[in-house]
């Protein structure tokens, strides 16, 4: 599914009439030239056809006809448009498209009559607020179906939502020293980028923009002073508050609404021009012509990230997480060659491993007759025919596996310290440190804003805001319902994986009924195992349910989330979060937890099997351990997710914007407009991003969670995610709408995720290695039970399975041949023989077996808990060259401002006289200036 390209589904957003004051910050914008509510004056331009006597495309005249329409439209056009279309800016090359909006007639006339007159007063209000439109006629248009209506926000507009929204703009260039003499330069500058990609900008000090205090910021040029960025987040803030109508007392308002009842077909910011080439009007920047040469094409793939250019073109929001997913890709690094030594290790010492030399020894694993793995059907066995699985299993399970369990706990900490270092700096870098409470105070969601029916006085700012009143059995109601739902779906997932456990136990008797008497598979018997077969086969089926769980999921959670109204965006995000984890958590993670910590170790023994349902014969590990089931479901799953994951992200886009643009190959640029190309690209939601940490975020633990019974996992991340980087760079610059630009001073809530994650890692790390893998067993028989001291291991083997006697097999379990004529079998647990006192009781060896694996958990917890706490508290949040650079802006600021409030106080004195009043001002303001020196 395309999530990024699908509509999503809007909530009503209606507000009753309690008259115009929280939105006269729309309507009190009045340029000189304002032409009020006529729709004809020269704020509002159409672009009509001169040939109107012309049969339109629709009529159903001859095909003679229709060709010599066609020509002599595209004619009339190129004649009429000298300018090419492929320009940003509006007809009279000056004023720059912000936005645009488009629309097609509805052929209900009724229905249209509604909607026309909704987009009438719609764009009045938006020329109320200030704002400037010109509209391409649908015969301009390529289809001749569609009308494009362009938006201009004036400088008026622009530096007052600047001050309104607290945007941070240039106040004094940075006079602090930040070339850093780097040794390895000359061996990084292969995987540099120029200096002019990764600087777009001069380095600044900023400050809150001041409508009344212009001349103390850096403006060179007025339309090019606020970013393109920055103009369509002002712009895209003002189509979503903008009122359309009133009408049945409730006054309704947002671009949102207007998209979601097809009074508008979209609404978007352009790309400055062709990602293949750039334009041709000399006033474009081309930023997206440079993004694709130097960032989106896979040949670029070892280059740095140009961040600043990225947050610069698509906001903060898009760059963080750019910036996020760089360094994860950096810190992988680390982790997969860590990983692949220790594979490496595995694979050396693979012929030394003595446990597997035993089972493939004809003499001991030869002779070795184990009990039947199902009931009545499955014969008896020998031990060596599990040969070549016991010897990859030595590749994941060995000392090296300890080793790299231990590493990747504190390499987790690392990481997300040292992203907190980095974090901080780009919020400084990006002028967000002050962020947090801009964002929870003013960015509203318009949904909430509808609702609102009480006004409250705001203890903290002593103003009058609009609230949502709800009442308890409401808000009682509504926790109920949706929890209750997330509940139902967690159990679905859970009734899905018993499902699969159970097709597990239903055939693994035929896989094993068929390749134990079909001779063709003699070949590759000895690797695909009944026990390797059931995995597999269970993987992709677990996969294929992931899939569908999640299509599913996906609109429950949204729907969930629109029923509980948040305030904000940022809350809104945060709990669509939560839900979504939650159950991609459950949805991807309990295959795998089923074969790490259940698989095997409630089975009973031959005497007392335990029963699914009481039918279902629950599964046991092979006598070389559960782990490479684990790794083999670990690798389907997380490849699986991978793999589908781009071909969703890349393939489906592009084939989609394939078909919507064929018609453009044969059409001239003169005709083919800039705002008719990106209509047709793909549309960047706003729940784009929380995809694309979502998956990443899925991917964290997989690496994290289970990586003791998979070192390679972070090599095989490391890959997908130099490719994810890409990918998501390449369907961005090319196969989708400019998405709108937005603020963010951080990952969000998947801090707190990442942070849950890897204390969760250490612990089950821990499980694993003590549980899933032969380990600890390895090593109490190596120190307490052998009695080789030449080959301490010699023996493991035979101590390893107990003994049983056939004749105490119940009627139920009892095979239907038994050919080898076998009176004692072999299976894998620490009990006593039949013939001792004790018989089927658990042996000494079992309780030291699990006294030292919970030992073993217990201290690895420990040290390594310690050891992340440690590495947490030495290293600081913040650098210390970034606190100092904060002080020394908001010094700066502070001195700047006082300074400029002195010399308009001294300029007000001289021009009012010798006035106590304005001299006690001017010894405050002075007072306040040697205060900040001070500081």
């Amino acid at each position: 599914m395309n999530r990024n390209g699908r509509k999503e589904e809007e909530t009503l957003i209606e507000m009753s009439e309690t008259g115009d004051d929280d939105i006269s910050v729309l309507t009190d914008i009045k340029t000189p030239d304002s032409p009020g509510e006529d729709l004809n004056g020269p704020l509002y331009e159409i672009n009509s056809n001169a040939g109107s006597e012309i049969p339109s495309h629709s009529e159903a005249a001859p095909q003679k006809w229709y060709k010599l329409n066609r020509f002599l439209n595209s004619r009339l056009r190129i004649d009429k448009q000298p300018q090419s279309k492929d320009s940003v800016f509006f007809r009279d090359g000056v004023r720059r498209i912000d936005f645009v909006l488009s629309y097609v007639d509805d052929p209900n006339k009724e229905v249209d009559r509604k909607k026309s007159e909704r987009r009438r007063e719609f764009e009045m209000n938006l020329q109320k607020s200030g704002l400037e439109l010109e509209v391409e006629d649908k015969k301009d248009s390529e289809s001749g179906k569609i009308y494009f209506v362009k938006i201009h926000a004036t400088w008026e507009v622009l530096s007052t939502y600047a001050e309104v929204l607290n945007i941070k703009m240039p106040i004094k260039e940075n006079d602090l020293d930040q070339n850093k003499e780097n040794p390895l330069n000359w061996f990084l500058r292969i995987f540099k980028l120029p200096y002019e990609v990764m600087n777009p900008e001069a380095d600044y000090f900023t400050a809150p923009f001041s409508k009344q205090r212009q001349e103390l910021f850096i403006i060179k040029d007025q339309n090019k002073f606020f970013s393109p960025a920055i103009r369509n987040r002002i712009v895209y803030y003002i189509l979503s508050r903008c009122p359309y109508g009133i009408g049945e007392e409730k006054r309704k308002f947002g671009i949102k609404r207007l998209i979601s009842n097809g009074t508008y077909t979209s609404a978007f910011p352009l790309h400055d021009c062709q990602y293949w080439k750039k334009s041709q009007d000399e006033k474009c920047d081309n930023e997206r012509y440079t993004l694709y040469k130097q960032w989106a094409k896979f040949g670029k793939f070892y280059k740095e990230q140009p961040l600043d250019l990225i947050r610069k073109y698509y906001g903060e929001k898009i760059g963080i997480y750019f910036a996020w997913l760089g360094f994860y890709t950096e810190m992988l690094f680390y982790a997969a060659v860590v990983g692949f030594f220790c594979f490496l290790y595995g694979w050396i010492t693979m012929d030394e491993n003595i446990s597997s030399k035993e089972i493939c020894d004809k003499d001991i694993g030869g002779q070795i007759i184990m009990c039947p793995l199902c009931d009545q059907r499955c014969e008896f066995w020998r031990l060596n025919i599990t040969c070549q699985p016991s010897q990859y299993s030595h590749l994941f399970d060995n000392v090296a596996t300890l080793f790299f369990a231990i590493f990747m706990g504190i390499w987790v900490t690392l990481f997300l310290e040292f992203w907190k270092r980095r974090q901080a700096r780009l919020e400084y870098e990006w002028d967000l440190v002050d962020f947090e409470e801009e964002q929870q105070q003013l960015q509203l969601r318009p949904e909430y804003e509808a609702k609102c029916t009480h006004k409250k006085k705001n203890p903290v700012t002593q103003e009058i805001e609009m609230i949502l009143k709800r009442s308890p059995a409401n808000i009682l109601g509504k926790l109920f319902l949706c929890w209750m739902s997330i509940v139902f779906w967690i159990f679905l997932i859970i009734a899905s994986m018993i499902a699969i456990i159970v097709y597990r136990l239903a055939v693994y008797a035929s896989f094993a009924s068929v390749m134990e008497n079909n001779h063709t598979l003699e070949p590759i018997s000895g690797l695909l195992t009944p026990q390797l077969a059931t995995s597999v086969t269970a993987s992709c089926l677990n996969f294929i349910m992931i899939m569908i769980l999640n299509l599913l999921y996906e609109r429950v959670a949204i729907w969930i989330t629109d029923m509980e109204v948040p305030r904000t965006h940022l809350e809104y995000e945060n709990r669509l979060t939560m839900k979504m984890f939650l159950f991609q958590f459950v949805n991807y993670y309990s295959s795998c937890f089923y074969v790490a910590f259940f698989k095997g170790k409630f089975a009973g023994f031959p005497a007392d099997y335990t029963y699914m349902f009481g039918r279902w014969r629950n599964e046991e590990c092979d006598p070389a351990g559960c782990l490479i089931e684990l790794t083999t479901q670990l690798t389907i799953v997380m490849a699986g997710k991978q793999i589908w994951g781009n071909i969703q992200e890349a393939l489906v886009p592009y084939v989609k914007n394939w078909w919507r643009s064929r018609r453009a190959r044969n059409s001239p640029e003169s005709l083919y407009s800039r705002w008719e190309q990106d209509y047709d690209l793909q549309v960047f939601g706003q729940l784009g991003l929380f995809y694309e940490y979502l998956e990443m975020v899925v991917q964290f633990g997989f690496i994290t969670l289970f990586v003791a019974s998979f070192p390679l996992a972070p090599l095989l991340a490391l890959l997908n995610n130099i490719l994810e980087i890409r990918v998501d760079s390449w369907k961005l610059t090319t196969q989708f709408r400019r998405a709108f630009a937005a603020k963010a001073h951080s990952i969000g809530v998947w801090q707190e995720i990442l942070n849950g994650m890897a204390v969760l890692s250490v612990v089950t790390n821990a499980f694993i290695v003590a549980f899933t893998s032969d380990m600890i067993p390895r090593l109490v028989y190596y120190y307490a039970y052998s009695n080789n001291e030449a080959s301490p291991m010699s023996g493991y083997i035979n101590s390893s399975l107990s003994v049983f006697a056939v004749s105490d097999f119940k009627s139920i379990s009892m095979p239907l041949e038994n050919e080898m004529n076998v009176t004692l079998c072999r299976y894998r647990d620490y009990r006593y023989p039949p013939d001792h006192e004790k018989n089927y009781l658990h042996t000494m060896q079992f309780w030291h077996i699990l006294a030292a694996k919970m030992a073993f958990i217990i201290i690895m917890e420990h040290v390594v808990f310690v050891v992340k706490f440690f590495v947490a508290w030495l290293i600081p949040d913040i650098p210390s060259d970034v606190k100092a650079r904060i002080k020394r802006e908001k010094y700066l600021t502070q001195k700047i401002l006082h300074e400029y409030e002195l010399c308009r106080l001294r300029e007000k004195l001289s021009e009012k006289g010798h006035c106590s009043e304005v001299a006690k001002q001017v010894q405050a303001t002075e007072g306040k200036v040697q205060l900040s020196c001070l500081m």
